[in-house]
């Protein structure tokens, strides 16, 4: 009876081996379809899905979440409480700012993890109260390649370069009601990534763009929902919404990140001194879904690429090859929480999903953040969850932001 049931354990613990061998398949791809591949049986498996066609645009560093706090909590920001850095996630969000004048700046190195020391990104961004109901914010973001030696196809130098690109940013917000507000965002985008080098007898110049960003906040306090009181907000981002960009005098411009951001948050508060917040993010880039293989008109231009700014975005809705199972792939998710002690205290995590076939990032996020006087400081670190590499893998940033109202406390 004793062997039975050693048997019996041993063939459930191979069942079980198994099963997770054939759930660790490799992914192929064959003639736009999907395949599992089991490397025990090496039988090919259709997952039903189509291969990965992730959605690419130019200048992708605007997209680029900035600032630690968010960071700390899966890349959400839409919705939480308002601090300078909404210039990046809802500016809307800055009408219902309780200081006066705030500015927040912070430092993210950019793949560290590789030994690089000279790529990093900057931003830095501020509002003010004009009164009551209205707040004007700014916001600058400046991206650093580090040195990069140029070669041509056969490994002879060029020479070196230092490519770099940036963003400035005004907005206007203003509070349409007790609990609602919206605001209006535009931007300067200047990517300078090889000015002089020539490729294919075309110059390299740099490019040069011009977007706007529109956004909504609802904000309400429910009183019944617990003891001692809670709050929601629920925020609507486009932002990024302008011109194509090219590097070259070509007419086949590419597409800037356009976006369309859903957030929401929940706070609770708990006692007196004690608050936690629960928020979540979706994003889709309203880009259209790339597909090489369609040029109708034969002039070798992909028909996705030759389609307007604003025709790309309606096209982006429903475009995706696989139809909307597809184009629901195409959204991520961050979700995250913070814990406040005294509002002075913080403790922040969170997790950010994208599909495998979208780009694959997953990747946990913790950090901390504390307020003294006059200024605060945020901590972030990314923990990453799949074998697709990220920029911030192991990677701590940092950043500050100022209470100038504080002077006036005092």
């Amino acid at each position: 009876m004793k062997k039975s049931l050693i048997q019996s354990l041993f063939i459930a613990l191979l069942v079980l081996v198994g099963t997770a061998l054939e759930a660790q398949v490799v992914p192929k791809c064959i003639d736009g379809q999907g395949f599992s591949f089991n490397p025990i049986t090496g039988q090919q498996i259709p997952t039903g899905e189509r291969c990965a066609n992730a959605v690419t645009t130019a200048v992708p560093f605007l997209r680029i979440v900035p600032d630690a706090r968010g960071g700390a909590m899966g890349d959400v920001g839409i919705a939480t409480s308002t601090d300078p850095n909404g210039m990046h996630y809802n500016q809307s969000k800055l009408a219902f700012a309780d200081k006066k004048v705030s500015i927040s700046a912070t430092y993210t190195p950019w793949m560290r993890n590789l030994g690089l020391q000279d790529v990093y990104l900057a931003y830095l961004a501020g509002y003010v109260q004009l009164d009551k109901f209205q707040t004007v914010g700014m916001g600058l973001r400046y991206f650093s390649l580090g040195d990069i030696e140029f070669t041509d196809e056969n490994g002879g130098s060029l020479g070196q370069g230092r490519p770099n690109e940036f963003e400035v940013t005004g907005a206007y917000a203003r509070k349409l009601s007790d609990n609602f507000s919206a605001a209006i965002g535009a931007k300067f985008i200047y990517s300078n990534l090889a000015t002089g080098q020539v490729v294919e007898g075309n110059e390299i110049k740099p490019g040069v763009a011009g977007a706007a960003d529109l956004s909504l906040t609802y904000k309400k306090e429910m009183k019944n929902v617990t003891k001692n009181g809670s709050e929601l907000v629920v925020g609507a981002a486009i932002t990024n919404l302008g011109s194509k960009i090219t590097y070259t005098n070509s007419v086949n411009r590419d597409y800037i990140p356009t976006n369309l951001g859903l957030g929401l948050a929940w706070t609770f508060n708990l006692d007196q001194y004690n608050t936690l917040t629960f928020t979540s993010d979706f994003n889709k880039l309203l880009v259209p879904t790339p597909r090489p293989e369609i040029d109708e008109d034969g002039n070798q231009i992909p028909d996705y690429k030759e389609y307007s700014s604003i025709r790309g975005v309606f096209k982006s809705f429903g475009d995706a090859p696989g139809g909307f199972s597809e184009e629901m792939k195409e959204i991520t998710t961050g979700i995250g929480a913070e814990y406040w002690y005294d509002d002075q205290f913080a403790v922040r995590a969170g997790y950010f999903f994208e599909h495998y076939s979208k780009g694959n990032r997953k990747y946990f996020s913790l950090g901390l953040g504390v307020k003294y006087n006059i200024f605060g400081l945020n901590f972030s670190y990314l923990v990453p969850t799949s074998n697709q590499r990220n920029p911030l893998d192991n990677t701590l940033r940092f950043s500050l932001l100022f209470d100038f109202a504080a002077f006036e406390g005092e």
